[in-house]
């Protein structure tokens, strides 16, 4: 599917960068003196569909470096947020380990309680049920 969509853009661009290109094959003279038109100090003669071409993907590029520019706070947010994410995984496996190994020690278990604190005195709960 996405083959068939991939196709059905790229070739009727395509169709039209040849028409354009047929169109507009005459020379034009492509200018860097702006001070002597009829004679340039440096210039060069290529065809309209060439020029119109490159100009568009040298915009194409300084658009896409300059919003690349612009979003360097969100890549390096994405950056610090992905390590502090990375580094609470790994804290949060080793808790879980440590549980784990923690579970059966009987050392670290609390003792029961026997007096009862917030329970009945003979160690269970208000509904009855024992401790």
């Amino acid at each position: 599917m996405r083959k068939f969509f991939t196709a059905l853009v790229l070739i009727p661009l395509g169709l039209i960068f040849i028409v354009f290109a047929v169109a507009n094959r005459h020379l034009v003279t492509v200018s860097l003196d702006p001070f002597n038109s009829s004679d340039p100090l440096a210039g060069i003669r290529l065809p309209l569909f060439v020029v119109i071409i490159a100009v568009a993907i040298v915009g194409v590029m300084a658009g896409g470096g300059a919003t690349w520019f612009r979003q360097r706070h969100w890549r390096r947010a994405a950056r610090q947020h992905e390590a502090e994410a990375r580094q609470a995984r790994t804290q949060l496996a080793d808790l879980r380990a440590n549980a784990a190994a923690s579970r059966y020690d009987p050392q670290r278990l609390p003792a029961p309680s026997q007096g009862g604190g917030y329970y009945a005195p003979a160690g269970r709960d208000k509904q009855g049920a024992t401790l």
